[in-house]
């Protein structure tokens, strides 16, 4: 028949990530195919739809197809949007008796666990998720996925802090090609997000580059995620000027893909680069939306949480201490969610007293190693940069730049080095500025981070290229460094935040609660 062949056409196209052919060929089904062509023509429709952010129609054509698996989407859908009432929906068995196939299958799993992880506990979620990427390995090429359970299994344990599952679970579903290509290049987008949250950011970099080899244009969710690590990348790298090259692009790829629980995660990292640049409000509205759909679906603590982490870090680059409380009090009030819920609450804590000058070193420490642990490893690393560089006390100021060191992946020192608290390790400090650097040299530290050369940093400070060479010196020697690629590492850390107007000050102190 020739609308069963235009359907197979439609299916292919879609798995082949031709999202326009695929379209065009399941609208024209829908309208003139018999009953059983035009269900498959919806699904086709529907998935690609999903990908293109049109998450509500997609949501109904899910619905009007009629079979199990379409049912299961649809409830993803509805709770990717807002719909409470998704959560009392079953995805079992529909009227014509659809047999329970691996995708079927895995579909129920995978409603199940997106339920989950908005009504249960996140071990539910992610086994159910976890479970249903392994349901479509044997033929997961074959299966067409407005989402990938190995995706939303790999979002839910990086809001968990399991970033070891994230990355095994997404590792066997590229292996396995699930969702064909159009899946692969979520599935690697998610394997960059994680390399820059853990800290390797030209691994992530890297990575990212291999998103747009097969020279296909993004889809809209796709294009969100991949402005997101562009702008994360370039904010861990206190590289100002690519922040604002990617602003527009990011801009863009948020207007373009309206907001779902699933993009929740780029929006809060575009809001920290909004902020570093001075320019949040621009995305205010769809931070709006994002908080108004946590609203309808009870605020689940698994979503929250990491949307008010990075509204911490945002509010402390715009200089706003009464928001940064309200962010750390909705993680006090989540802590008892899970592991992960708890860290961030407790460095949120922390972050925002070393802001306002209070220093305890000991705290501060099994905090951001508590970040580390859960794969933050970079805001591990920028948490005990930030207090070292606070604190008046050279033995405290010592042991965190040593943390600090420690967490970025680079050894403190050789068998027979001192430990971070004996006097000599504290000499080698002896002589900066209560903030660690003086002046002078946080300019030099933040042109030398720019990429440019002794001679273009003593161009424009109106001082010789030897002079530039003896602070990049004393620099490396203060902060105990054992070569250039050390010292450029921790210098990121510790210039991260000058761009605030409040970076170097203490805030106000937070009135008692």
């Amino acid at each position: 028949r020739r609308g069963h062949r235009r359907a197979r056409q439609a299916l292919a196209a879609a798995l082949a990530g031709d999202l326009d052919d695929a379209l065009r060929l399941a609208d024209r089904l829908l309208a003139t195919a018999a009953p059983p062509d035009r269900s498959e023509a919806a699904v086709v429709a529907a998935t690609a739809l999903a990908h293109r952010g049109h998450v509500g129609r997609s949501v109904e054509l899910f619905r009007w197809s009629g079979t199990a698996s379409a049912a299961a989407f649809a409830i993803v859908g509805g709770l990717a949007t807002g719909d409470l009432a998704a959560t009392t929906e079953s995805p079992a068995g529909d009227p014509a008796g659809e047999p329970p196939t691996l995708h079927a299958s895995a579909a129920r799993l995978m409603a199940n666990g997106v339920r989950e992880s908005v009504t249960g506990p996140p071990t539910a979620a992610l086994s159910a998720l976890v479970q249903a990427a392994a349901l479509l390995e044997p033929d997961g090429r074959a299966a067409l996925l407005p989402d990938s359970p190995a995706a939303l299994a790999a979002l839910t344990a990086v809001h968990c802090g399991e970033l070891e599952i994230a990355e095994r679970v997404l590792h066997r579903a590229l292996g396995a090609g699930v969702g064909g290509p159009l899946m692969a290049r979520r599935h690697r987008l998610l394997q960059a997000w994680i390399l820059m949250v853990r800290g390797e950011i030209h691994a992530a970099g890297e990575r990212l580059a291999t998103v747009t080899l097969d020279g296909r244009q993004l889809e809209s969710r796709d294009q969100l995620f991949a402005a997101a690590i562009r702008m994360g990348i370039g904010r861990r790298n206190s590289d100002l000027g690519a922040l604002k090259r990617g602003w527009g692009q990011a801009l863009e790829a948020v207007v373009r893909h309206p907001v779902d629980l699933f993009t929740l995660l780029p929006l809060g990292e575009l809001a920290i680069a909004g902020a570093r640049l001075g320019d949040l409000a621009r995305l205010e509205p769809y931070l709006q939306q994002g908080r108004a759909l946590l609203d309808r679906l009870g605020n689940p603590p698994l979503w929250c949480v990491p949307l008010h982490w990075s509204g911490l870090h945002a509010a402390i680059l715009t200089g706003e201490p009464t928001v940064a409380d309200e962010h750390v009090a909705a993680l006090l009030a989540a802590a008892g969610h899970s592991r992960y819920a708890a860290v961030v609450a407790a460095a949120g804590e922390s972050w925002v007293e070393v802001l306002r000058g209070v220093v305890d070193p000991i705290r501060v420490e099994a905090t951001a190693r508590g970040l580390h642990d859960t794969g933050l490893c970079w805001d591990g690393a920028r948490l005990a940069g930030q207090a070292a560089i606070r604190t008046a006390d050279r033995r405290a100021m010592t042991t965190l730049l040593e943390c600090a060191r420690a967490l970025q992946g680079r050894p403190s020192g050789g068998p027979g080095a001192q430990t971070p608290t004996t006097g000599a390790s504290t000499a080698r400090v002896a002589g900066p500025t209560q903030h660690g650097l003086s002046d002078r040299e946080y300019e030099v530290a933040e042109l030398v981070l720019a990429g440019l050369t002794y001679r273009e940093i003593g161009d424009r400070l109106f001082i010789s290229a030897k002079t530039v060479e003896h602070h990049v010196a004393r620099m490396r020697n203060r902060l105990n460094c054992a070569n250039r690629t050390e010292l450029l590492a921790l210098l990121r850390t510790l210039v991260a935040d000058r761009a605030s107007d409040t970076a170097g000050q203490p805030w106000p102190q937070r009135a008692s609660r």
